[in-house]
């Protein structure tokens, strides 16, 4: 089975920095379609960055320009460098790989189009 375990949250002040992981097992090819989404309470689950399996990234407008999603394939390791933080990036982050075949590798896809998710972990900023 597939298994996403996320790592790195924990709070910080305005204009501080965090660096989110996901470490993925259960692939047979580690080049797949990944993301990260995010939930603050009360509201619905929102795509922050995704990543194709070419390695091309896309953000949502709410963090272009300061979060930053790459991987590693070879550790099997997703990541998401979140800078300038403010409290509304304040939420749980979660994993997600395997975007549903015919939609795209992006934070705009539904989260119901994602196959695979971590159990989040928990970012807070003050």
């Amino acid at each position: 089975d597939v298994q996403l375990v996320e790592s790195g949250g924990g709070s910080v002040q305005a204009g501080g920095s965090l660096r989110l992981s996901c470490a993925a097992s259960g692939y047979t090819d580690s080049s797949v379609s990944m993301g990260w989404f995010r939930q603050a309470p009360g509201k619905e689950r929102e795509g922050v960055a995704a990543i194709d399996s070419d390695g091309i990234a896309s953000y949502a407008d709410s963090v272009k320009g300061r979060f930053s999603v790459s991987r590693d394939n070879a550790k099997n390791t997703l990541y998401l460098q979140m800078n300038r933080l403010s409290p509304e990036d304040t939420a749980m982050y979660y994993c997600a790989s395997y975007v549903l075949q015919g939609r795209a590798c992006h934070p705009s896809t539904r989260p119901t189009h994602w196959r695979y998710w971590g159990q989040g972990t928990q970012v807070t900023v003050s």
